[in-house]
């Protein structure tokens, strides 16, 4: 057993959209193919992942430092107790050599892409959905057979009308969503109030809709936009500041009731214990959002959650960042809050498999080994491209 190449192409998400902070036309980014020399079906096991959205290819990284070390090192030191498969996280620790403490957006999404890679090999060769490997491991055997999902929209477009935005809630509302969540920051706050009322309007209540500033404001302007959307009693309102600013999220925390969310743009453990222990987060109610696959990985993020169970923080509060299949693979596995989806936005990167249904809100998970990449065949296309 033992890996015989890793591969990495960046690939361009071609997106016109916007956030309150930056728009995505320059956005890329790196898929990933682990191929190893155990064979199933006469085929080499492949495994295959990309480092979610909204961060840019980190192929150089990749090939200058973290593949060279996974590929001198001993086979024999890459392998699980059993020796009959790959084991994550003494590979983690191989690309970790010679790396300076701290610094870790720079090396902890080209490791974490390539760890959960590893991931989706290490399922296939034990012949299990990715969820259930992780479930017996660290849920204590509960395997589940469906997730809740949301959808992430409500983006800023060049000649986006109120009229618009309200269709495309209907549309997710139409195909089984139950909870929305929409842009703001990006326009004047009685503008983005605007569009808000629209997208009650199809929602009913607040407590199908989040809002998503994108780390956009100040001081001033994140306590403004938390007066305006304390009546709306939202699901939550996520990233009004800078993720590192745990001073004003602990402000904002002692004076806007309903939920906040924050965590996407965190990459440690080291900085997720920071934000639970000085960013004022309630355990009843707010929201974490590692994204796995950017912040070093599954078993890192293992670690991550066992910090959070020691602050005796739920795990219905998490909810990993990043609308795709190893989001919901890692939710369900974990057994978390739920799964993020953004259905034709990001190209031949967003939703799930193909024959993906949602009912009221949740999603049935595949039943293919691994993470499940080969069930939505755009974007397995693009990976197939690494190995062809």
């Amino acid at each position: 057993m033992r890996i015989v190449d890793i591969r990495e192409r960046a690939v361009a998400l071609n997106s016109r959209l916007s956030n309150s902070s930056f728009d995505f036309s320059e956005m890329t980014t790196s898929v990933v193919a682990v191929i190893t020399d155990c064979i199933r079906d006469g085929m080499p096991v492949i495994g295959f992942a990309f480092n979610s959205t909204g961060r840019y290819a980190c192929g150089a990284q990749m090939r200058e430092r973290f593949i060279p070390r996974i590929l001198r090192a001993d086979p024999s030191s890459l392998l699980d107790h059993t020796g009959n498969n790959l084991d994550p996280e003494k590979i983690v620790a191989c690309m970790m050599q010679r790396e300076k403490a701290g610094g870790h957006s720079e090396r902890s999404i080209a490791i974490g892409t390539i760890e959960v890679a590893l991931w989706d090999a290490v399922a296939k060769i034990a012949n299990l959905p990715l969820h259930e490997l992780l479930a017996q491991r660290y849920n204590n055997g509960k395997i589940a057979d469906r997730v809740f999902c949301y959808v992430g929209g409500g983006w800023y477009f060049p000649g986006q009308t109120i009229q618009n935005l309200q269709d495309e809630m209907r549309r997710h509302l139409d195909a089984g969503y139950t909870m929305v969540k929409m842009k703001v920051g990006g326009l004047p706050l009685s503008e983005d109030l605007k569009r808000l009322e629209a997208v009650m309007k199809v929602v009913g209540s607040g407590e199908h809709l989040a809002v998503d500033a994108n780390c956009k404001f100040d001081r001033a302007n994140a306590f403004a936009y938390a007066k305006a959307l304390a009546p709306f009693k939202l699901r939550w309102f996520e990233e009004p500041c800078d993720p590192l600013d745990y001073g004003l999220m602990s402000e904002l925390a002692q004076h806007y009731e309903s939920p906040l969310a924050t965590g996407e743009n965190l990459f440690s453990t080291q900085d997720v214990a920071n934000l639970v222990k000085f960013g004022g987060l309630r355990g009843d109610r707010d929201v974490i959002q590692v994204d796995p696959p950017q912040a070093y990985g599954i078993a890192q993020y293992a670690r991550t959650l066992s910090m959070l169970d020691s602050h005796q923080w739920r795990r219905s509060g998490l909810f990993p960042h990043g609308g795709n299949q190893m989001s919901l693979q890692i939710a369900a596995g974990f057994g978390l809050g739920g799964a993020e989806s953004y259905p034709g936005v990001f190209g031949d990167f967003g939703g799930f498999a193909d024959n993906a249904k949602l009912d009221s809100g949740m999603l049935n998970l595949p039943k293919r080994p691994g993470i499940g990449f080969e069930g939505q065949a755009l974007l397995y296309r693009i990976m197939s491209e690494l190995i062809a």
